[in-house]
């Protein structure tokens, strides 16, 4: 079983897991973490994986261009791009083990509730000789104690519809300037990102048919319409760029097979798909974005689009062609 699967069946977290299994094989990490990352450019070509409860993106290349701030860090570079908020960042271990492709090195990162934030991957043949010292580097002197873990906070409950000022909160979305402004649109109302697609529906937003998904990556392939796939957790968002070639759907599991990315949607879990239309400097840019149950959005598909530029027209057109619910 894989370890997220097995800690789920047990009752614990992944996290807690491995901090039972300490070994020679199973290190536990400690330290200025922001300086691990930075660290990681001597590794070469890695894999890394960032996932939340119902998808799964990963990702072949390089580190790189890393700037890390107070609170929060980026990875800016086309094959690892990655916005890191350090404060979601508590247990780190180095993990060796045996799998059906021989033996396999990695770096994993857990939140404080146990929860894995991003974990880094070592191809076979790989730069062993820089992985081993960074693992001494960033050992934990206590290996045996364990680790305390909590629940993450539930976040403060919405605004109830009826004490919103409704043509206020319009009026701003309408006047947005920059994508990234929406989120502090939204705090600033009090509105929840997935009661926020209900209120705009037929302004800003439609909703799409819950299954409208493989149609919109396999128009991504037929077309070959640059794409942006966003997947994150509290600690960690990793983002695709560029053209996609292979899809498939396995069981419940709607995948990208690409060569050096691969990502793994839980149809099951989705609650329900929105296309969402933002105001910016540049022009309207449109997103498909993806809501669990909870109301937690664990997947968004963009355009490929750089600031200046305006939308690409390929992927309004895929968009537009998607069947409402």
């Amino acid at each position: 079983m894989r370890a997220r699967d097995l800690a789920l069946e047990i009752g614990t977290s992944e996290a807690e897991l491995l901090g039972s299994r300490i070994s020679k094989d199973i290190i536990r990490l400690e330290g200025d973490w922001a300086e691990l990352i930075r660290s990681l450019p001597s590794l070469g070509p890695v894999m890394v994986l960032t996932r939340n409860e119902d998808c799964i993106h990963e990702k072949h290349g390089e580190f790189n261009n890393i700037s890390i701030g107070p609170g929060h860090g980026i990875v800016l570079n086309k094959d690892i791009d990655l916005r890191l908020f350090m404060s979601h960042w508590h247990f780190g271990f180095a993990v060796s083990e045996d799998v059906a492709s021989g033996r396999r090195h990695s770096l994993q990162f857990f939140d404080i509730d146990g929860q894995a934030v991003l974990k880094v991957y070592l191809p076979k043949d790989s730069y062993l000789k820089p992985y081993f010292a960074l693992v001494e580097r960033f050992s934990a002197r206590d290996q045996q104690s364990l680790l305390d873990t909590h629940s993450l906070p539930l976040g403060r409950e919405n605004a109830a519809d009826e004490d919103l000022d409704m043509v206020n909160f319009l009026t701003h979305w309408e006047n947005l300037k920059d994508t990234h402004h929406f989120f502090g649109l939204l705090h600033e109302f009090g509105v929840g990102r997935r009661q926020s697609m209900r209120l705009a529906e037929g302004k800003f937003t439609r909703r799409l048919g819950n299954d409208c998904l493989g149609q919109l990556l396999e128009s991504a392939v037929n077309d070959q319409t640059s794409i942006m796939c966003f997947v994150g957790n509290p600690g960690c968002i990793q983002i695709h760029t560029g053209t996609i070639h292979k899809t498939a759907i396995m069981g419940q599991w709607l995948n990208i097979l690409d060569k050096n990315f691969n990502l793994h949607l839980n149809q099951n879990a989705v609650e329900s798909v929105w296309e969402v239309r933002k105001p910016t400097s540049d022009g309207i840019v449109t997103s498909v974005e993806i809501f669990n149950e909870a109301g937690y959005c664990f997947c968004q598909f963009f355009g490929e689009r750089k600031p200046g530029k305006t939308e690409l027209s390929g992927w309004r057109d895929i968009v537009e062609k998607l069947p409402s619910l």
